[in-house]
């Protein structure tokens, strides 16, 4: 199978198991999934988060998905148990197309990882 091909049956059977899990079968996006990454990799599942916390979760879990790519590294947790990378390698710049399709690839390499799909 094709690499394109194979992300594409990842993505849909990901995007499919999620969406049931999570979203009550509304289909998630992109964002709502990097959002559940977030959340899981903070750990903080029963809290109910103000709207700056929202995007620092989601920068969280870019950072983790960026991680193997060699663009972030883990630094520490800080005493609220927030973990924090440094920045390893600049992002090249992408067209709106190509880093949609490098998240899902990331998104896709995670949960594989995780063993939620494989």
């Amino acid at each position: 199978m094709a690499r394109d091909e194979q992300l594409k049956a990842r993505w849909e059977l990901l995007v499919k198991k999620l969406s049931n899990q999570f979203a009550d079968g509304d289909t998630l996006d992109v964002d709502g999934i990097i959002y559940l990454i977030g959340v899981q990799e903070l750990g903080k599942f029963n809290k109910k988060f103000k709207k700056d916390e929202k995007v620092n979760i989601m920068h969280i879990a870019i950072c983790r998905l960026l991680e193997p790519f060699g663009y972030y590294e883990f630094s520490h947790f800080d005493n609220d148990g927030w973990p924090h990378y440094i920045i390893k390698d600049q992002l090249p710049h992408l067209k709106a197309g190509e880093q949609t399709v490098l998240m899902k690839e990331a998104i896709a390499n995670y949960f594989l990882e995780n063993g939620y799909i494989n």
